[in-house]
């Protein structure tokens, strides 16, 4: 079991399912079964029912995700729960590490698909990313910066981490 975990812009969802195909394991993207489960987009749950309900959805995916194991995405916000972070203590954790102004780059100026970084993406994720930084670094087995690297050359630092981790 593997948790992928950072800043919107990581690069959770892209280096996930290339991770979960080199171990042979399945790839989960816990937004994308919280969108599935709800029936509409992560956007619309924030507007019509708040962050409030949204991460109280998050925490029950994200604990079943973990549950069935393989290789799983968990939302940028999801560590920072108390339950998932118990969770995160009992299995090999990687801290998808990136810059504001890489991710801003890769999520876009006007990413509206994020609820949390409306407006001014790069200041908010400026700010998102000092909030979040310990609750990150916390659980983090093993930690990736990825501002210069491809999703397949990050998989294959992770891969020689975990080999290290079994020696």
């Amino acid at each position: 079991m593997i948790a992928l975990i950072g800043a919107p812009g990581s690069g959770k969802s892209t280096v996930g399912p290339l991770l979960a195909q080199r171990l042979g394991e399945e790839f989960v993207d816990v937004d994308a079964v919280i969108e599935q489960a709800e029936g509409r987009d992560i956007p619309e749950i924030f507007l019509i029912d708040g962050e409030s309900y949204f991460r109280k959805v998050e925490r029950r995916e994200t604990l079943a995700a973990i549950e069935r194991g393989g290789v799983v995405s968990l939302g940028g916000g999801a560590p920072a729960d108390v339950e998932v972070g118990n969770a995160l203590d009992r299995m090999c954790v990687v801290w998808l590490d990136v810059s504001a102004r890489t991710a801003a780059d890769r999520v876009g100026l006007k990413d509206t698909g994020r609820p949390l970084l409306g407006g001014q993406v790069h200041s908010q994720l400026v700010r998102l990313m000092k909030e979040r930084r310990a609750v990150y670094q916390r659980p983090a087995t093993i930690r990736v910066a990825t501002d210069t690297l491809t999703p397949e050359q990050v998989v294959d630092v992770i891969v020689s981490e975990l080999a290290d981790l079994k020696e």
